[in-house]
């Protein structure tokens, strides 16, 4: 264990990307239990841990996520947005967090919310006399809204590796994801006066509520599509993700007519690329998972916690402490794969609902997409605003309390996160 662990680290504090650390990991504990005979496992466990049809959703949801933000239909939702709230004080701070909720029944990922709205809110913001460290604060902390509200890739995985309803999970992603929106806006109200934050101009009309509303209408739907489909029982989450791609291309392309033959290209090979790093990580961490089953990790780490503690409460807050740190500095894929094998039969030791321990460690490592050092909204949106980081982290702290604050709540109120689970029958 201790070479494995040395390993591990060691590449990790090298910069080697993450699929590669934890593959070679792997490997060394594969060597360290049977000599170079058990080498013949690697490539078996690398297959095995790919070889789940629900996978299959993640690259069809980021393909669908790529058609709408090259088609226009994300444009439509953001107009839509500032229909609805773009007249209060911070208005169009406002706009973006309702535009995070809307784009996030599409997507299903953070980065893909943070990288759109950089481009498109963060320069309005600041030509509306926003600063763009708190534009971009404000983009970061909508953008984990996608992977809290289903669908989300990060509940794709999490249900696919530990053989818990997907569909539940996305049940269980709503009520979170729309707290840590009205919160979040709550932030905005409170900052609006002492930021001198920009007010809109007027109350918009019922009429010119409705007009947004018809121009987005199409763009709307396709939520409804998936998350209907889903928790209605009618298909499956990866069958969803398809329909999702053939919607979005039917709106994107015969309806809206924005999208080219030529774009489809571009699109293909930006899903590929995003897919192939996440599926590599997914990959690499089935051999280091088979080691760690195989030295039984997650019940010496299950033992470890129960002897500092029986309570409950308390063992809770050390699994979230320790997620919100791994978060920090880790991918959130690679540290899922790595960590709920090991805290969810300890999650289970406490009687905690396998739902309600995937949802509690799915937000934690979402919010870990807007903490410094490495999180990885915070980079894309210092890429495409040319903003820096420590600028914008900064400008994040109400949001990341706030955040945190929902993260305890739906930890310790399994009635809550439940709630919607129970009333769709999982």
């Amino acid at each position: 264990m201790t070479a494995v662990g040395l390993v591990f680290f060691i590449l990790l504090i090298l910069g080697l990307p993450i699929g590669y650390v934890l593959g070679i990991a792997g490997v060394v504990g594969l060597v360290q239990l049977g000599g170079t005979p058990f080498l013949t496992m690697a490539p078996k466990r690398f297959f095995e841990g790919l070889d789940l049809f629900t996978f299959m959703a993640m690259p069809f949801f980021i393909l669908a996520g790529e058609i709408m933000n090259r088609s226009g239909i994300t444009t439509r939702l953001v107009a839509f947005a500032e229909a609805l709230v773009g007249y209060l004080r911070g208005g169009l701070a406002h706009t973006n967090m309702v535009a995070s909720v809307l784009f996030a029944g599409m997507t299903g990922a953070a980065v893909s919310d943070a990288a759109a709205f950089g481009n498109t809110l963060v320069p309005v913001m600041v030509e509306k006399g926003y600063s763009r460290p708190f534009a971009c604060a404000v983009t970061a902390a909508g953008s984990i809204i996608g992977p809290t509200i289903p669908p989300s890739n990060l509940m794709v995985i999490y249900g696919s590796i530990m053989g818990v309803s997907i569909a539940g999970l996305f049940a269980a992603g709503i009520v979170p994801g729309l707290l840590i929106a009205l919160l979040c806006m709550a932030v905005i109200a409170a900052l609006g006066r002492r930021l001198g934050l920009p007010k809109g101009e007027g109350r918009p009309s019922l009429l010119g509520i409705l007009r947004a509303f018809r121009s987005s209408l199409l763009a709307i739907f396709m939520p409804v599509i998936i998350l209907g489909g889903i928790l209605g029982g009618i298909v499956t989450p990866t069958e969803a993700a398809a329909i999702a791609v053939a919607y979005a291309l039917i709106v994107g392309g015969l309806v809206y007519r924005t999208l080219r033959l030529a774009d489809l290209l571009a699109m293909l090979e930006r899903t590929a690329l995003i897919t192939g790093v996440v599926f590599l990580i997914i990959a690499s961490a089935s051999i280091l998972g088979w080691w760690m089953t195989f030295e039984q990790i997650p019940q010496k780490v299950a033992a470890g916690f129960l002897a500092l503690s029986g309570n409950p409460n308390v063992i809770i807050a050390m699994i979230l402490a320790l997620l919100l740190i791994v978060g920090m500095f880790m991918d959130i894929n690679a540290a899922l794969l790595i960590l709920a094998p090991v805290l969810v039969p300890l999650t289970g030791n406490i009687g905690m609902d396998p739902v309600h321990a995937g949802i509690m460690i799915v937000l934690a490592l979402n919010i870990s997409l807007m903490t410094p050092p490495v999180g990885a909204c915070l980079f894309v949106l210092a890429s495409v605003t040319g903003e820096k980081i420590e600028r914008i982290s900064a400008a994040l702290w109400p949001f990341i309390l706030v955040e945190v604050g929902v993260l305890l709540l739906i930890a310790y109120w399994d009635g809550l996160t439940l709630f919607l689970p129970r009333l769709f029958g999982f």
